[in-house]
């Protein structure tokens, strides 16, 4: 700058910004996730891909994590990932309705399956489970969002 312009003064807030430069790539990427257990947001997708399997007959836990892993190409859902929510259905539904029929985990001849009961009561049932985790994933964002930091700290 020539010595005979002056610098504005400093001030808080950014104020208006500038148009984008030309070629500026959008910043909607994610960072890749590894799916876990005990997440909400796992445990919603997993939900979310069995409310919509066949009823009636058993599916291979690895055919449920590669049909997730090709939905959500930014996440990875290992088979273990997968076994952990079929788990803790299966206990729900117990929970419930004190019997063993409606979600059947067993070691197929190929692996680990899971079966999932064909009964009117089973798509409620399952919404119920997914809205539960709905509202797990709003809670932990609004927690997130009440965060100062990024490293949790106020």
């Amino acid at each position: 700058m020539p010595a005979d312009t002056s610098i504005p003064p400093v001030s808080p807030g950014l104020g208006a910004l500038r148009p984008a430069p030309a070629g500026l790539p959008p910043v909607d990427v994610a960072p890749p996730v590894v799916a876990e257990s005990n997440d909400p947001f796992t445990t919603l997708r997993v939900i979310h891909l069995l409310a919509r399997v066949e009823r009636g007959r058993p599916l291979r836990l690895a055919d449920i994590a590669e049909r997730l892993n090709a939905t959500y190409l930014d996440w990875i859902f290992p088979p273990a990932v997968v076994a952990d929510v079929a788990v803790a259905l299966q206990a729900n539904w117990m929970a419930d309705y004190r019997n063993t029929s409606g979600i059947v985990l067993e070691d197929g001849a190929y692996g680990p399956t899971i079966a999932i009961e064909d009964s009117s009561r089973v798509d409620p049932w399952i919404v119920r489970q997914a809205e539960r985790e709905h509202a797990a994933c709003r809670d932990r964002l609004a927690a997130f969002s009440r965060l100062d930091r990024a490293d949790g700290e106020g």
